[in-house]
Formats: C-alpha cells, sequence, structure tokens
C-alpha cells in the first residue's frame, strides 16, 4: 500500500490523461451523495468523465448539504450499499475502485468483504473525516475498523484534509483511479493527479451560495414586520426557503437563530414604546401582537431580566436625572 499526500505546491507540468483505448475505463466509485455536487458522488462523476473514464457508483450515504454545511445525513444500510459494489462488480468487472465516506464498521465491513470477494486490481481510499464546514463524518472508533479490514486491501490511501477545498480530495482520488485504469503507473497516476487538481483549483468555480444576500434579507424583512409577526416560518415563507436554512444562514453569519434575531428587533420597539409614548403596558402588548399583558410580561423578562413596568419606571427616572442635574 502506497499513501501519498496533494502538497500545496504542485508541479509546474500540466499533465493529462489519455485513455489507452477508445471504450472508457469503468471506474467505481463508492461514497456518499452531496446535493451541492461540491464533493461525494457528484464530485467523483464530473471527473472521472472529464477524465475519459466511466463512472459506477455504490452511495453509502444521503447527505441533506447546503453550501453553508449538512444539514441531515440518511446512511445507506450495509447490505445495500454491498448488494450495490456486487451488482457492479458481477456485471461490468471494473479493475479500480475509488472509496470514499464510510460511517459505520457494518458498512466497512461489508464493503471489505466485496472488495476481498471480487479483488480489483486496484482500490483507492479517500478517507472523509470531516465536511468542508467542520461537520464531523467518521466517528473516532471507526479508524481501528478502517485499519483493519479496508486499509489492507488499498493500492493507495490518500491524506488529504477535505476541509481545504471541498470536494478536492475526491477529485485527486478519483483522478489517480482514472489514471490507474488506463495502464498508467502509480507514479505518473499521482502526478497526472496533481497537474489535474491544480488546473481545477486555477479555475475555479467553486459554488457559492446566495447566504449574505439572503441574511440581508432577512433582517430587513424582520425590521419591517417584527411588530406584527414574530412567527420563523413567515420570514422563511416570505424569502423563499426552508426555516432549516434560514437558521444555518443566521447561525453563520450572525451566531444567532433566527427567532433571536426577531425576537431583538421586536424587543427594541417595544423598549421605544415604554420609554416614549403614553400607551399602557396592555396597549402595548396587544400593539405588538401579544396574546395578552402577561404573555408580554414573560416575554420581556426572559429578554432583560426586568418587568415592563419596572423598565419603564427606571427609564423614566433615569431621563430625569439626565434633564435635571
Amino acid at each position: 500500500m502506497l499513501k501519498c499526500e496533494l502538497p500545496f505546491a504542485l508541479s509546474e507540468k500540466m499533465f493529462s490523461f489519455v485513455p489507452m483505448n477508445p471504450t472508457p475505463i469503468p471506474i467505481l466509485t463508492i461514497t456518499g451523495s452531496d446535493t451541492t455536487g461540491g464533493s461525494g458522488i457528484q464530485a467523483d462523476i464530473k471527473t472521472i468523465t472529464e477524465l475519459g473514464g466511466y463512472a459506477l457508483t455504490a452511495i453509502t450515504s444521503i447527505t441533506v448539504q447546503t453550501t453553508l454545511g449538512i444539514q441531515q445525513i440518511y446512511d445507506l444500510p450495509a447490505h445495500i450499499v454491498a448488494g450495490q459494489i456486487e451488482a457492479v462488480m458481477n456485471d461490468v468487472q471494473p479493475r479500480v475502485v475509488k472509496v470514499g465516506m464510510i460511517r459505520h464498521r457494518e458498512t466497512v465491513e461489508a464493503v471489505a468483504a466485496v472488495l476481498r470477494k471480487y479483488r480489483p486490481q486496484h482500490v483507492v481510499y479517500a478517507p472523509v473525516v470531516k465536511s468542508s464546514q467542520g461537520d464531523e463524518l467518521m466517528d473516532g472508533g471507526l479508524v481501528a475498523t478502517i485499519k483493519t479490514h479496508l486499509v489492507p486491501l488499498c493500492s493507495l490511501v490518500i491524506q488529504l484534509d477535505d476541509a481545504k477545498l471541498h470536494g478536492m480530495s475526491n477529485r485527486y482520488a478519483s483522478a489517480i483511479a482514472v489514471g490507474l485504469g488506463q495502464g498508467l503507473s502509480r507514479e505518473e497516476a499521482i502526478e497526472g493527479a496533481r497537474a489535474y487538481v491544480k488546473s481545477q483549483m486555477a479555475l475555479g468555480g467553486h459554488l457559492r451560495g446566495r447566504s449574505s444576500e439572503l441574511y440581508h434579507d432577512f433582517v430587513e424583512a424582520v425590521e419591517a414586520h417584527c411588530q406584527t409577526n414574530s412567527d420563523v416560518r413567515f420570514y422563511a415563507d416570505r424569502l423563499n426557503v426552508s426555516s432549516r436554512y434560514l437558521a444555518q444562514v443566521t447561525r453563520r453569519i450572525a451566531s444567532q437563530s433566527p427567532k433571536s434575531i426577531i425576537d431583538g428587533h421586536l424587543l427594541r420597539h417595544v423598549q421605544a414604546s415604554l420609554l416614549h409614548s403614553e400607551l399602557s403596558v396592555k396597549e402595548i402588548a396587544f400593539r405588538y401582537g401579544f396574546r395578552s399583558q402577561a404573555h408580554f410580561a414573560k416575554f420581556f423578562r426572559k429578554q432583560t431580566g426586568l418587568s415592563p413596568t419596572q423598565y419603564r419606571v427606571m427609564g423614566t427616572e433615569l431621563n430625569q436625572r439626565i434633564n435635571n442635574p
């Protein structure tokens, strides 16, 4: 088994894979799905196809993912993952397999068993420990199982921090797999993969979401409507996004939940009314959409530690001291 790392300074020589025959070489990739297309199965398919291979797939996990991070993961049962691999091996018999994200011991063991049975010529493994946003994707206790069952079957283990550039370790490993499938030596395949990754970095094109724009629109909407609407779903629907994605955006940009931001804006309006209007506490409560004065008092105390009346009295006394020193 050869371990290889992708250095920061890559060779200036641009290397292109040349298919060894006109029929695309089948490459099986075993990894998770990424809804943004920046990593996982989607990135592997792009790379393998761009370099003249034919991508075969076995999906291990399905992610609910945005450009801000992973919202949810569904790991396919081990026997389903193994069944996908066995179906491909029986029918197409790829000589090269690339392995990425596997999150459970049972799945590691099932994948290893199928690989032992069919003995592909090359197995390239790119461990996926964290997502680009730092989400943990592999339990520390899984490492021993991987070392025992999977690593001994591998031709190469790629050691590259996936968080440095989303999807690039996947694409690097897939590029090596294509090179090996086309009959290149390991050294030639690694050199070609390095050049390929360098070219992809130069091209850019990394997908970016609309989080900053959405956050700005959310804050504007809150300022305009917080006096009558304090429900997160109202703002999510108005902005045509899910409440979950809105929460991802506000936590990433402001380190606050949408509800905290709404409550903060509402509080400022309420405080201004308490200090600068002649309305009673009850009238203020109903003006800002609270069910009752008690509901308003509970909200206000949670936000400030004071009752609305205490806040009004303290504010009035403070203004008197300022105006009559």
